[in-house]
């Protein structure tokens, strides 16, 4: 079985990499109707490991500074 939670990897699983940046990008530029359809894609997809690798991206997307603001 997987590990779940402590040690996951940085990045997604193969294939999986460039639909976790398609999502960051259109969060970057603020289209909601692309996030939705990625997201529902991702959902799809997602494991664990995946969710941590999103999270990475967007934390790294993000401006200093910026988190909590829309």
């Amino acid at each position: 079985m997987k590990d779940l939670a402590p040690g996951a990897p940085e990045t997604a699983r193969d294939g999986h990499s460039s639909l976790v940046e398609a999502i960051t990008e259109a969060v970057h530029d603020g289209d909601d109707r692309t996030i939705r359809r990625l997201l529902a894609r991702f959902a799809e997809l997602a494991t664990i490991a995946d969710l941590y690798a999103l999270r990475d991206a967007l934390d790294t997307a993000r401006p200093a500074g910026a988190h909590g603001q829309r």
